[in-house]
């Protein structure tokens, strides 16, 4: 099949509109007519091999058809994990790689997402210090834990990945009497499934809370060029995601090497 046949395909296989009940979309597929079947479909016939099709194509769903990270209860939660999204650049200038930049007002609208769930469940909060600035000055917020960047003896930064801050949390929290706990992730509408994900994958329990939206204003004058636009970040987001799936399934099929 041409690609532009291919293509053609998967337009009319995102014709017919899914219908979001906090589950995501691919619980369509369970009925044998949903977007993975037709997927499966144009794909098989692209590449003329139906078990490759097969294989390829729940991740292919995965990855860019489902954006939707599992959510819990509140009450189900022992802590909140912040994540942060874009900046802005240091305020009065200087060598951006010595200079912190300023947090911006993505990190601002998470910290007040951070905020709203607070109010209801009274929690520990572990935050990118980006949000945890704001929630510090603009809520006085307690028992909250910054992540910080790592600073070099000759004071050059070195800012935390996801995963990174991630492997933050899980120090902290290691040691405590009643093991790790069960995660509340607070990320970016577009960034917060790979957050949960990522959590989930350095061993903890980890899910975004229920009946909370997310903030998905993209920053046009974001100091990390990839947080500016809604279809650049999610061409970033879907490469971490592969990228990470790749050593996965790399591991699995081949565990010696």
């Amino acid at each position: 099949m041409q690609r532009r046949h291919f293509a053609a395909a998967l337009t009319a296989a995102l014709a017919t509109p899914a219908v979001l009940t906090g589950t995501p979309a691919h619980a369509d597929d369970r009925s044998g007519d949903g977007l993975s079947r037709r997927m499966r479909t144009a794909l098989a016939a692209e590449l003329g091999d139906q078990r490759a099709a097969r294989a390829l194509v729940p991740y292919l769903h995965d990855v860019g058809f489902d954006w939707h990270p599992e959510t819990a209860r509140l009450e189900a939660l022992d802590f909140i994990v912040a994540y942060g999204f874009g900046n802005r650049p240091p305020a009065g200038g200087g060598d951006p790689s010595k200079v912190l930049p300023e947090p911006g007002p993505v990190n601002e609208e998470l910290a007040d997402t951070v905020a709203r769930i607070r109010r209801r469940r009274d929690v520990p909060v572990y935050a990118q210090w980006e949000i945890a600035r704001f929630l510090k000055a603009k809520y006085r917020m307690t028992n909250v834990t910054s992540i910080e960047p790592v600073t070099a003896p000759d004071g050059t930064i070195t800012y935390l990945s996801t995963d990174g801050v991630a492997a933050q949390v899980v120090e902290a929290r290691k040691n405590l009497p009643g093991g790790i706990g069960t995660a509340g992730v607070v990320g970016f509408r577009d960034h917060v499934k790979r957050c949960v994900q990522t959590t989930r994958d350095r061993g903890v329990t980890a899910y975004a809370p229920r009946g909370f939206v997310m903030p998905g204003t993209y920053d046009p004058d974001s100091g990390q060029a990839w947080t500016r636009r809604r279809e650049l970040y999610l061409v970033h987001d879907m490469t971490a995601q592969w990228t990470v799936l790749r050593q996965k399934l790399l591991a699995e099929a081949y565990p010696n090497g």
